[in-house]
């Protein structure tokens, strides 16, 4: 379950600044805010959240641990290669299952239907004549858990239809994501672990991993200065980009996102409001980053 908590965002910083880049491209990437399980939803660039658990995964830091550093980072995202949103229908729980030792425990209506095939044999693989009996039976027993008067694993939803999920995903995109901070150390730790990750990485779902060097190093300036000095990635839509800007609050034509990461902890996932501005880009006229000296 996800929370949200009162506006929040990255914490004000001083001093000179330093710039992470990161390219973010594959096949398919998907970064949902909103999703649940039956519709997975896409926004049409990468988000905070998902760009700094990708960065905590990276790092090897477990769910549990605190990510107070990551989300203090100012982030922004440019969209040189915008993609075409694409949906994939699944259906989930249906079809012929195979017959299951837990499906004759938990569900009392197909082990007795299955007795007759079991009393036969059960084949190279447990229930294999039984599952022959059973073909039209849909659908495996869902939600198991103890029986509150007797302790026996029962199921709580024996439905034989299956479920129908529809998610959305961004194809061939290519995004230039930033993270600004003064601790240039820090953001050079990021940047070897984006290219030396210690768990696998992904484009905001697990069906979707990075496709070649994500890492475009560190550079001095702000978002806005680094950005504007990096030139286009190949296939670019446009030569003025759409950009995403993190701003603080109250800033003139900022809107809302519940996008800032708290905790990603599984137990208590807490995400927080902050604010963001878009805006086309006009990179500089002669780019002093460019990708082809950043990637091998």
């Amino acid at each position: 379950m996800t929370e949200s908590v009162p506006q929040h965002g990255a914490a004000p910083q001083r001093g000179a600044k330093a710039v992470l880049l990161a390219r973010l491209a594959a096949p398919v990437q998907a970064w949902g805010v909103g999703s649940r399980f039956e519709r997975r939803d896409t926004q049409p660039h990468p988000t905070k959240s998902g760009f700094v658990g990708m960065v905590a995964a990276a790092l090897g830091r477990d769910r549990t641990d605190r990510i107070d550093d990551l989300a203090a980072l100012r982030f922004g995202v440019r969209a040189d290669r915008s993609g075409t949103p694409v949906h994939d229908y699944h259906i989930v729980g249906g079809g012929p299952m195979p017959l299951r030792p837990r499906d004759l425990i938990t569900d009392h209506g197909r082990a007795e239907a299955a007795a007759a095939g079991l009393d036969a044999g059960t084949g190279p693989a447990f229930g294999a004549a039984a599952a022959t009996a059973l073909a039209s039976w849909y659908g495996a027993p869902k939600l198991i858990s103890p029986d509150e008067r007797t302790g026996t694993l029962v199921a709580g939803n024996l439905r034989r239809d299956p479920m129908q999920t529809y998610r959305w995903y961004l194809a061939d995109a290519a995004f230039v994501a930033a993270l600004e901070h003064s601790s240039r150390t820090l953001l050079e730790e990021i940047a070897h672990a984006l290219e030396h990750p210690r768990r696998l990485l992904w484009l905001g779902r697990k069906s979707c991993p990075p496709s070649g060097t994500i890492s475009g190093g560190v550079h001095d300036g702000t978002l806005e200065s680094v950005l504007a000095a990096t030139s286009l990635l190949p296939g670019a839509d446009d030569s003025r980009p759409w950009t995403w800007w993190e701003v603080p609050p109250g800033t003139p034509g900022a809107i809302r996102t519940a996008d800032q990461p708290v905790s990603f902890d599984p137990a208590r996932r807490v995400h927080a409001d902050r604010w963001e501005t878009r805006s086309r880009l006009a990179l500089d006229p002669e780019p002093t980053i460019h990708w082809e000296d950043l990637i091998p």
